[in-house]
């Protein structure tokens, strides 16, 4: 349900409202019913909510309702450490579930990280924190949509961080995982573009050598495994060639590198989806939206997205 103080309630009402009664029939909510149905009330989503251990209602949809200590002094558009401890709730459970193979995907709503570490959470977002609940040793942030899709080698760490992470290890893994999600998801040989750290790739040194020492190895190593990977290329021409048809996917060797083009061609449908997971997850890709939250205007077009492209990996 995500930060029960931001648009999370709302957009997971509108979201679940728009699909068919068989297509709920297969979703369940991990959070806070009475808030749910508050929510539902302001937008007007006319659901019904029930029990996921007892019969719902016919078109119903089940809630596994977490009530967490403080959650009565949530106020709505405002960071606290009480909502915060409630995002935690959620997810912990989600992922509980989705160890025990109960649940297919889990969806997250956006929760704030001002607000989990108030809590006592200290984690960068939501990757970290699904990364330390399953015990995996490394995720991975790939952003997707319709037209471009980009996997990213660090998130969210400083620039200066962001260097020091794109070691050869990394940029294979990184390859290797955006490749075995994309054959998952049919695509036989998935085309992969890896782009350069440095202005024009470090242009053979002049500007920097990690696309030399670091970058170019990982690439001609996952070749080395039968990966349909080419690169580096400037990151100034590579995520172009990839809107042109030329690539399945990007490898974005930073947060914005990777985030600002694709959240400028397709800001309301893009997808975040974490890999390298002993579990699925996908994300709306927005946060918490306080300065709008609980007024009834927030839009689920990103949230309808997300559910799709659940459905999808479900399926797969």
């Amino acid at each position: 349900m995500g930060d029960p103080a931001g648009v999370g309630p709302e957009i997971v009402c509108r979201a679940l409202a728009d699909l068919s009664p068989a297509d709920r029939a297969g979703i369940v909510v991990f959070g806070t019913k009475s808030i749910l149905e508050r929510a539902n009330e302001l937008t007007g989503a006319r659901l019904l909510f029930g029990d996921l251990d007892s019969t719902s209602p016919s078109g119903g949809v089940p809630v596994v309702d977490i009530r967490v200590p403080g959650s009565e002094s949530v106020s709505d558009g405002i960071m606290s450490a009480a909502a915060g401890a409630c995002s935690y709730g959620y997810i912990e459970r989600a992922v509980s579930a989705a160890l025990a193979g109960d649940i297919s995907v889990i969806v997250t709503a956006p929760i704030n990280k001002e607000a989990l570490h108030a809590a006592g959470y200290p984690f960068e977002g939501h990757t970290e924190l699904l990364a330390h609940l399953t015990g995996a040793k490394s995720s991975f942030m790939l952003l997707a949509s319709e037209k471009l899709s980009t996997i990213h080698v660090s998130t969210h760490v400083s620039l200066a961080g962001a260097v020091q992470r794109a070691t050869m290890e990394r940029e294979l893994a990184t390859i290797q995982v955006g490749n075995a999600h994309l054959k998952r998801l049919g695509i036989a040989r998935p085309r992969i573009a890896v782009a350069g750290l440095n202005p024009h790739s470090g242009e053979n040194g002049l500007f920097g050598t990690d696309e030399i020492e670091r970058i170019k190895p990982a690439i001609e190593a996952a070749r080395s495994e039968g990966i349909a990977v080419t690169g580096p290329i400037s990151g100034d021409t590579v995520f172009y060639r990839a809107l042109q048809g030329e690539f399945d996917l990007v490898v974005a060797q930073y947060h914005d590198q990777g985030h600002i083009p694709i959240k400028l061609i397709a800001f309301d449908t893009t997808v975040n989806v974490s890999l390298g997971l002993p579990i699925l997850r996908v994300s709306v890709d927005h946060g918490t939206a306080f300065d709008i939250a609980w007024q009834g205007i927030a839009r689920h077009d990103n949230m309808n997205a997300t559910i799709a492209y659940a459905r999808r990996l479900a399926r797969s």
